[in-house]
């Protein structure tokens, strides 16, 4: 499946059409201004909000394959940009990403978003890819923010590289909802031996891919490719988003 084109397998479909679906469908659902990417039905249990990292739009291929990943293992995914990105997307201009904590109540507000599509009984989850997931971590930790079962993280930017002193550990350290934490073991923005120094809350998991890097890739070496990496992270994920209360403690 990597590398699909879902602009030539995927129809735009409406709200409804989406909700009445039993067959995973991708959609484009504007909401507010606010352009949604929609992996699996609305129907389901359990949802992810996924948000793009800070380089990449919601349409990059990591994000097309681990959405797919996820939707194969009933997960519904929910991808969106923040407003640079999506302005990048519309004039194809590269703009920096603003500082994360400035994109935190976008973030909050697309969490309303979802929630008023998928209904108050499905359990929410919420997350992103390196930036995103990092800014998803803060939203987390808004007094406002909607209920949400629990925070995924693939390649949190725990500090620039090089930069071991400027960590971004206290963010995982003040977390008081379950948290899943995907980090290669030779990521430059933090690997294993970095998130030893963390403590982290007994309901915060870290589970690392060997010897993966900031997109859980590996080296040729190891015997192991990229994409069987790709399924142990959305194989794990799953499980954790399955689980309920202590339960993800037997997972990991």
């Amino acid at each position: 499946m990597n590398g699909e084109n879902k602009a030539a397998k995927a129809e735009k479909m409406t709200d409804s059409a989406v909700k009445n679906s039993k067959q995973p469908a991708t959609a484009q659902l504007p909401k507010n201004g606010r352009q949604w990417l929609v992996d699996g039905p609305l129907m389901r249990p359990a949802h992810l909000i996924f948000a793009h990292g800070a380089g990449a739009p919601m349409t990059s291929p990591f994000l097309d394959r681990i959405a797919a990943l996820f939707n194969s293992a009933h997960l519904t995914v929910h991808r969106f940009e923040f407003p640079y990105m999506a302005e990048r997307s519309a004039d194809g201009r590269r703009r920096p990403a603003p500082r994360a904590e400035t994109m935190v109540a976008d973030y909050v507000d697309a969490i309303c978003d979802c929630r008023s599509r998928i209904g108050s009984q499905a359990r929410l989850f919420i997350g992103g890819k390196s930036m995103g997931g990092r800014i998803a971590c803060l939203a987390a930790l808004q007094k406002d923010v909607p209920e949400i079962a629990g925070v995924v993280v693939v390649g949190y930017p725990l500090a620039p590289p090089g930069k071991p002193q400027a960590t971004r550990g206290a963010i995982l350290e003040a977390l008081t909802h379950r948290t899943l934490i995907m980090q290669g073991t030779r990521d430059r923005f933090g690997g294993r031996d970095a998130f030893q120094t963390l403590r982290l809350p007994p309901f915060v998991h870290p589970h690392f891919i060997e010897d993966g890097d900031h997109d859980l890739r590996p080296r040729k070496a190891s015997g192991r490719t990229h994409d069987e990496a790709l399924q142990e992270a959305a194989r794990t994920i799953a499980a954790f988003c399955a689980a309920e209360g202590d339960q993800d403690c037997q997972i990991f």
